[in-house]
């Protein structure tokens, strides 16, 4: 009998997450230790408490997941627990702050069932919040032509700039996306449009969605009413509106629940994987 599975639960928040918890659970962790209020300054002693106990040979039986609502500070989470390993003294390591990496994998996902993703023009509203960067970030790799729409075109600029340093070849642009101005977006040519901004925020009305007449595939990622965009139920799983294939946050859900699963139960392969947006897609197309 093999070593049991621990999985340390390393929140950003003042709380741990309840959600990925019982996620850990249902994916077959053996035991679940859960810390809250974790920083950058005291999560190397965390570390070392995973990797300190088991020897080199055991250490895949130990993984570490990083949750919280703060995706930034996740990610300096994962820049020090990388630090900190060394040599065989690692574990794999998970980040899935805010649910980020999960959804936008699960979003493109669902998009590619439906359109050609290489070929695809593809429009990104609330393009420069975690859920929406990472949405972009993934469409890029795979060579589609991605708008990052914002009501800031500056900050959409910010990530579009980003995203082509990280991804050589990325196609983006950065748009004003007011309702009306993604609306004309949609208008120039999108097959796509990901809405994935924040909570009870509409971004693209019914009226002008109507207007969009290129457009094949609709996604929204927001489930508190008003949702994204006008028009789609939250629990619309690859539902026809208006001749366009659409998908609500909790049809979405479905998808991104199975990733999540999957992705925690693959830290246990090995004792040297980080999962991040580009590893979690993979496992979620694994699962297609």
């Amino acid at each position: 009998m093999g070593k049991p599975k621990i999985l340390v639960q390393l929140d950003t928040d003042p709380l741990a997450s309840v959600f990925d918890g019982v996620v850990a659970v249902d994916a077959g962790v053996d035991h679940l230790f859960a810390r809250s209020g974790v920083t950058a300054d005291n999560v190397r002693d965390q570390v070392f408490g995973a990797i300190f106990t088991r020897g080199p040979e055991d250490l895949r039986h130990t993984a570490i997941f990083i949750g919280g609502s703060n995706v930034a500070a996740g990610e300096t989470l994962l820049a020090e627990i990388r630090r900190a390993f060394f040599g065989p003294m690692r574990v794999s390591a998970m980040i899935d702050s805010n649910g980020a990496n999960t959804t936008a994998a699960a979003a493109v996902l669902a998009a590619g069932r439906h359109v050609d993703l290489a070929s695809t023009s593809a429009l990104v509203l609330g393009g420069t919040g975690p859920v929406g960067q990472r949405v972009a970030r993934l469409l890029a790799r795979e060579g589609t032509q991605v708008r990052v729409g914002s009501r800031d075109v500056a900050r959409a600029q910010v990530v579009v700039d980003q995203l082509t340093t990280a991804i050589p070849g990325a196609r983006l642009a950065a748009v004003a996306a007011s309702n009306s101005a993604a609306a004309l977006a949609a208008r120039g040519g999108a097959l796509l449009v990901i809405a994935a901004g924040a909570a009870g925020a509409e971004l693209l009305g019914a009226a002008d969605r109507a207007l969009a007449k290129s457009l094949e595939v609709a996604i929204d990622l927001n489930a508190v009413p008003p949702v994204g965009l006008a028009g789609i139920e939250s629990t619309d799983y690859a539902k026809t509106r208006d001749g366009v294939v659409a998908y609500g946050a909790i049809g979405i859900g479905r998808t991104k629940m199975k990733i999540h699963k999957r992705a925690v139960q693959a830290l246990f392969d090995a004792n040297n994987l980080v999962l991040d947006a580009e590893e979690i897609f993979a496992i979620g197309r694994e699962l297609e």
